[in-house]
């Protein structure tokens, strides 16, 4: 892709995201691109909902985030307003969705600029409910959000069917990560009918119940007990957490298969976070569905997307005590040879692909005879 316009979405608490988003305007000032800030946490600014972020920035085509994931999660919700890019530079600790080093920013640059990088796509999460979600006055005291300000609720999604009967409103939703309803009041779990395919699966009296992407099941969802799931997948995760019953499980649903939620009459109130950002309160009879959206985020990639080796490096995983005897195992698997036929159908790498096709192993395989590969 050609870069036409940039906008930059700093973490201003930190140093290196400051000095690193010098090095981006600078670059685009030697193409001759705009470069814009955008979605500034100022107190003395009101926050806007993505779609107008991307308006008052002139719609950039490309959105750069400096900062961990929570930078990169700021960035994604207006880029997926007007299919921009997104290019995270990692200047977090333990995130998984920025990975491209502030020292590598202009390499990163050029090779967009140049149609050099890779363009990942990732599903996102939209939703509709049975009224425009509101916030109430009194939430900075409920919920100690009076530290920055707030997003507003969402709006009503005018690109949307918005008026068809009997599915609620349409409401314009992009979540990376996860849409959560969870309890308002400390002392008052909430109670929620979950329907998943329009099919009753339990009611639920829980702290929160997590619908969540493939790429935000190392989010939230993990923390509740959820599963990692690959990010290249298409999945609505359902995950309840500290529910007071025995089935405690997450549920991996299709992409097609919507869930539901339904507040039951004697529950709390119930908090909707998208992405983390409190969105809006549901009261006893409200429901919400989730669905996989139509739009997907774009997500710029210099090379292969090592998920795993991120998971390993990231959340510090250790070997079993019981393998040390045995010393470290390759930190590769690979094959020589060429790609059997039958097996072409592989999401391998193109580094994979090029030894296996020259004969070459990039790693260490299975010893000869082992059949079980």
């Amino acid at each position: 892709m050609s870069v036409e316009r940039v906008g930059v979405v700093v973490h201003r608490g930190r140093p290196e995201a400051v000095a690193t988003e010098h090095v981006v305007r600078g670059w685009c000032a030697g193409e001759g691109i705009p470069c814009m800030e955008i979605d500034v946490w100022r107190d003395d600014a009101r926050r806007r909902g993505g779609r107008e972020e991307a308006d008052v920035a002139g719609n950039p085509d490309l959105i750069v985030t400096l900062g961990g994931d929570g930078t990169f999660l700021r960035g994604a919700r207006i880029a997926a307003k007007n299919r921009a890019a997104v290019l995270g530079i990692d200047l977090g600790r333990v995130g998984f969705l920025t990975e491209v080093p502030a020292a590598d920013v202009v390499r990163a640059l050029d090779a967009v600029h140049h149609g050099r990088a890779d363009v990942e796509e990732r599903m996102t999460l939209t939703m509709r409910a049975s009224r425009v979600l509101e916030v109430p006055k009194d939430i900075d005291a409920l919920m100690g959000y009076g530290r920055r300000p707030m997003l507003p609720p969402p709006q009503v999604d005018r690109e949307a069917e918005a008026a068809a009967e009997g599915w609620g409103v349409a409401l314009d939703v992009t979540a990376l990560n996860d849409v959560v309803v969870e309890k308002l009041a400390r002392d008052r779990q909430v109670s929620l009918g979950v329907y998943i395919g329009g099919r009753l699966l339990a009611s639920y009296s829980a702290d929160a119940v997590i619908m969540a992407t493939p790429t935000g099941s190392t989010a939230y969802s993990f923390a509740a007990g959820g599963p990692v799931v690959s990010p290249r997948m298409d999945a609505v995760l359902f995950t309840p957490v500290a529910p007071h019953m025995t089935f405690n499980r997450t549920v991996v649903v299709a992409p097609d298969e919507p869930v539901a939620v339904r507040v039951l009459a004697h529950s709390g109130q119930g908090a909707v976070t998208i992405d983390g950002q409190l969105r809006g309160v549901l009261h006893a009879g409200d429901w919400l569905g989730v669905y996989a959206a139509p739009r997907r985020l774009r997500v710029i990639r210099l090379g292969p997307h090592d998920f795993y080796g991120r998971l390993r490096t990231r959340l510090r995983l250790t070997d079993a005590p019981a393998t040390a005897a045995d010393g470290e195992s390759p930190p590769l698997f690979r094959h020589d040879g060429p790609v059997p036929h039958d097996l072409a159908h592989l999401h391998l790498s193109l580094a994979d692909r090029g030894d296996a096709a020259d004969g070459r192993s990039g790693g260490e395989g299975p010893p000869a005879g082992d059949s079980h590969a």
